[in-house]
């Protein structure tokens, strides 16, 4: 990153532009040494040093111990200071909130659940953020004005002209058209909201099966059976946030649903949803239905059939790829993606058997043919995005040394 004669800008830019490399190579590789950190970046020694001093001076990084146990003199190590910066995330469902907040260098340093059971609250919205995130911010050993920026990720989307939450009928309370102005005035930070499947494609491009792919389709089953799109490297919402809602896909192989938002259901999502795999399992036989939620029960089973050797199971692991595949064809074809994520608990508990299944009817059902894997990101995906988003922003405005 060192300035070069035909580099355009002043010295201060070329500086920040030097800094921050730096700082996105001691996030990347942990500690560095002022040498390791000179031949990464192409700077000289002295420059390197300066580079560290001032570094270390505005209180992004830190020393931190020595080389040990390589020839010659120990080395001073230097790391991203992780107090220089904070942000928060909201995974939000139905039964609850889950916040986090992260260390600028994505280290969680504090959790909390907030139950909201549904239509039985009387606790407002604004309240329930607000209740979540002083929850996550006391469990840091934090205060409210230590965050920089919050990202909420819900199901569904709010839609940009209009302020209003669509596509998640189910999320009671969210839908006020003043929802988005009034957690404005409740916040003392920046925040953002995001589609919940979206933030787990993000965090599967960032850290997960999805990096290094600029262009990939992101398949989740858990609650609700929806996508993520990312094109050229970047989510695509559409016109209205509703990209990627293909649970209300119309689908071969089940009735059409009309009034789908009504409905808050689709032929893609009666097909291959959550709640047709313990349908399924009954139609073929299967008497040993795990009780509980759908989504609960719909992972045990797809995972027992990954595993089971008899007929009834193998034919209902068959016969759930072949569902899954139906819709993916559709979006394959309009897409043709370079990959294929496959996440959500009811699609990473098949592993590769049902990946294997499913690449091979997609194939047979699609003219391009993108390579499926399953999801890395497991523990709270929505989460995980969250907080990987509100950071992006977070280093962005804590690393900028040109001001």
């Amino acid at each position: 990153m060192a300035g070069t004669a035909g580099t355009p800008g002043t010295p201060r830019v070329l500086r920040a532009m030097n800094d921050r490399a730096a700082l996105d190579l001691l996030l990347e590789h942990g500690p560095l040494s002022r040498t390791r950190i000179g031949k990464l970046t192409g700077l000289s020694k002295p420059t390197a040093s300066q580079l560290l001093a001032r570094l270390e001076a505005a209180g992004l990084v830190l020393a931190t111990g020595t080389t040990e146990g390589r020839p010659g003199p120990s080395a001073q190590l230097y790391e991203v200071n992780p107090a220089s910066g904070h942000a928060a995330g909201l995974d939000v469902t139905p039964q609850r909130i889950l916040a986090a907040v992260a260390d600028i260098t994505g280290r969680t340093v504090g959790r909390h659940e907030l139950p909201t059971p549904g239509r039985r609250t009387g606790t407002p919205v604004v309240q329930q953020v607000t209740d979540a995130l002083d929850g996550a911010v006391k469990a840091a050993g934090l205060a409210r004005d230590d965050i920089h920026r919050l990202v909420i990720g819900t199901p569904g989307a709010f839609d940009p002209t209009t302020g209003r939450l669509r596509y998640a009928s189910h999320l009671p309370g969210w839908h006020s058209p003043t929802l988005l102005d009034e957690l404005a005035a409740a916040l003392p930070m920046p925040f953002e909201y995001e589609n919940d499947v979206n933030l787990v494609a993000l965090a599967e491009q960032r850290l997960g099966a999805a990096r290094g792919h600029a262009d990939f389709v992101l398949l989740w089953n858990q609650e609700g059976l929806g996508a993520a799109l990312v094109l050229g490297g970047r989510l695509h919402r559409g016109w209205t946030g509703g990209a990627g809602e293909v649970g209300f896909l119309p689908v071969p192989g089940t009735p059409l649903v009309r009034q789908v938002t009504k409905a808050n259901s689709g032929g893609y999502q009666e097909l291959a949803g959550s709640q047709a795999v313990p349908r399924l399992a009954r139609e073929l036989g299967i008497e040993d239905v795990p009780p509980g939620p759908y989504a609960e029960s719909a992972a045990e089973l797809v995972a027992r059939a990954a595993e089971a050797g008899d007929d009834a199971h193998r034919h209902l692991l068959r016969t759930y790829a072949t569902r899954l595949a139906t819709g993916l064809a559709s979006l394959v074809s309009v897409l043709d993606p370079e990959l294929v994520v496959l996440s959500g608990a009811s699609l990473t508990s098949g592993g590769e058997p049902l990946r294997a299944l499913v690449q091979t009817e997609l194939e047979e059902l699609a003219a391009s043919r993108p390579r499926l894997v399953v999801g890395d990101v497991r523990e709270h995906p929505v989460l995980r995005g969250a907080l990987e988003s509100a950071l992006a922003t977070t280093r962005d405005e804590v690393f900028d040394t040109s001001r």
